[in-house]
């Protein structure tokens, strides 16, 4: 579980002196022979050491940058492990690369045994180092180091230089393989304030500073800075499991946040974090935020056409998110501002989600309907920090309509997410809305959706030994929007209908229909008609018969024996099966299926199956139902026995028996 230690680095009276260095031993003979790591013998490969080292100072060219430097050594025992020999670095830019951030100082070695069992070395080409644009404000520094192979050890050192100071450099100690030992130092001017949280349930091994006079100078500032050493050793690999938020929110890690800066020239101090009122009066009068949000004259001329002649709020509501969800593009940037502005963005039917969910908002408010903005983080990019206010923890936005006593939050990026339907990712703990006539609160996101689905099969078992019949799937709530997702990946629906007839090779569909496809706000349908090649011919005296033909539970996604953070599906799900089946004269059902009902405390979840017989005919049902979003780790082994025992009942065939 994430666990936050809040550190202010703030030095009164006398500290404990830190002294970190890099390391600098040789790789030697026992590293290369070592063929696992005795505190985790199943790991495929392991950091031998690992430093790094951030400070703020003066470069050659007289800016001021944060310079990070880091050294990694790393152990591979198997084939499985040789991808921690390719080596990515993250870089953050502005979008036509004024400032950025710059990578140098690159080195890297791998040693190894040649076939003569000799020890070898291989430097890394420079050459072979490249970069690789991900979008707008990000690019990726990649490089592999040479002479790969089961058994070698990899060492790497490189420098990333930052005009961005206001971004300290946080510190992952723990990574999906194990480390021996990780060790960060960082050097803080006074100049600049930061607070310093340490997330994730491992301990720190050891933690140190000293105060360093004088260490910072330019143009006659000076000032003293924090030494600060923090270590840890013998950490075990981060395991994440299905069903989780971002690893960032427990793997073991160091954070920092901007508290304050003065200028070193002006001396001139601006305060950065600040309580919500702030925040408040940040985004509303921003020019990428609030006054987009507030440009409802802008949008009035483009929705009138939409709304005319409709007078209820929500019939209002959702014309307008249906033409702009229709009208826009999404450019697949993230974010919560709109930097090209909504206008452009409308102009060129293209833009972020802070374009285009701006825009909704504004072109809401035009309707004259009461509208706030949610901002948020996404799963991938993890929990709020809710010790202080800051804004760069979201990387999300959405509109919030109020209409009656209900609201509803729209996402207007996607064009298959129904009205008040959001994406999965945005369904992770909570969201600030910002209104523009009072103060910000929070909102719960976690649990405002539900996916439901039920399979409907009426078969029949024929003398040739096929079986034919109807299978009817019904979809609503976000199941709905997963398969229409699913549906509109193919060129068409035929295509996706044959994807199903290769997805089961005994299974033949002879007529298929699909309903609300389209009709993003009703539940969606999809019949077929098929033909089952089930056995051979009749002239058998039993007949194995597994009624979970469609869909079977066979694996246990939760694997390991305790689990130390939630299991989160954003949503509960309602699943269901019901086969009618008919026997041709002369066959009884020998060993029916089992009727079980499985409970979890608390009613946080159930899987229930039920039999009825009648003539030659049967009535087989189940429904595994999951009623909580989030389930705790303690809640874990009652929620992993519930599948084991739902794989175990499926498994179970049923038995037609010749009179």
């Amino acid at each position: 579980m994430k666990k936050a230690l809040l550190i202010i680095i703030l030095f009164i009276g006398t500290q404990r002196f830190a002294h970190a260095q890099d390391f600098d031993k040789s790789v030697t003979t026992e590293d290369l022979e070592l063929k696992k790591y005795a505190k985790d013998t199943a790991a495929h490969a392991v950091f031998l050491d690992e430093f790094g080292n951030s400070r703020i100072d003066v470069v050659s060219d007289d800016h001021v940058r944060l310079i990070f430097n880091y050294h990694a050594r790393i152990k591979i025992f198997d084939a499985k492990g040789l991808e921690s020999g390719t080596i990515t670095i993250p870089i953050h830019h502005s979008a036509d690369n004024e400032t950025a951030e710059e990578v140098d100082e690159i080195v890297g070695t791998t040693y190894y045994r040649d076939d003569d069992g000799l020890m070898r070395s291989a430097p890394l080409d420079i050459k072979k180092v490249y970069t690789v644009k991900d979008y707008k404000y990000r690019s990726t520094v990649k490089f592999a180091l040479p002479a790969l192979r089961p058994g070698c050890v990899v060492d790497f050192k490189y420098r990333l230089m930052s005009p961005y100071l206001d971004g300290f450099r946080s510190w992952d100690f723990q990574d999906e393989i194990p480390k021996i030992h990780s060790k960060y130092e960082v050097h803080i001017p006074a100049f600049w304030n930061f607070n310093a949280s340490l997330r994730g349930g491992i301990k720190l091994s050891n933690t140190s500073s000293e105060l360093e006079r004088e260490c910072f100078s330019s143009h006659g500032a000076k000032c003293d800075c924090s030494h600060i050493v923090y270590e840890m050793k013998d950490i075990p690999a981060f395991i994440g499991e299905d069903y989780m938020t971002s690893p960032k929110n427990f793997i073991a890690a160091i954070y920092f946040e901007e508290v304050e800066w003065t200028n070193p020239y002006t001396s001139v101090k601006t305060v950065v974090a600040k309580t919500w009122k702030d925040i408040d009066h940040l985004l509303k009068s921003d020019e990428n935020f609030g006054s987009q949000f507030k440009r409802k004259e802008l949008m009035k001329d483009r929705i009138t056409p939409v709304i005319t002649g409709k007078t209820d709020e929500l019939e209002k509501a959702k014309a307008i998110y249906t033409y702009l969800q229709k009208w826009y593009k999404w450019n697949n940037y993230i974010g919560i501002y709109s930097f090209e502005g909504i206008k452009k963005a409308f102009d060129s039917h293209s833009g972020s989600i802070g374009d285009i969910n701006i825009s909704l908002a504004a072109a809401l408010r035009a309707a004259d309907l009461n509208v706030e903005l949610v901002v948020l983080s996404t799963r991938e990019n993890g929990n709020i920090n809710m010790l202080y206010p800051v804004i760069s923890d979201f990387n999300y936005v959405i509109a919030k309509v109020n209409i009656g006593e209900k609201s509803y939050l729209l996402d207007a990026t996607d064009p298959l997410l129904s009205f008040g339907l959001l994406p999965l990712d945005c369904l992770n703990d909570k969201g600030r809305v910002i209104s523009l006539d009072k103060p910000s609160y929070w909102i719960e996101l976690s649990g405002l959706q539900k996916e439901s689905s039920t399979r409907a099969l009426d078969l029949t078992l024929l003398d040739n030994g096929k079986i034919k019949g109807t299978i009817i799937n019904y979809y609503s709530g976000y199941d709905a929007y997963k398969k229409r997702k699913a549906i509109k990946k193919f060129n068409s629906v035929d295509e996706y209908v044959e994807s199903q007839d290769e997805k089961f090779p005994k299974l033949k569909i002879l007529k298929s229909s699909i309903t609300n496809l389209d009709s993003l706000e009703l539940p969606l349908s999809e019949t077929f008609e098929v033909e089952i090649d089930a056995f051979d011919n009749l002239n058998h005296n039993r007949l194995v018969f597994n009624p979970f033909l469609w869909e079977k539970i066979t694996t246990n996604p939760f694997k390991l024996a305790e689990r130390d953070y939630p299991v989160d599906w954003g949503m509960a799900s309602d699943s269901r099966l019901v086969l009618s089946m008919h026997l041709p004269a002369g066959y009884t059902i020998e060993s029916p299926p089992q009727s079980v009902a499985f409970k979890m405390p608390g009613n946080g979840g159930m899987y229930a199956s039920s039999f009825e017989e009648g003539g030659n005919s049967f009535t087989f049902s189940n429904i595994i139902k999951f009623t909580k979003p989030i389930y705790t780790s303690e809640e874990y082994p009652y929620l992993k026995e519930l599948y084991n025992k739902i794989i175990l009942t499926e498994k179970a065939d049923m038995v037609f028996k010749k009179k």
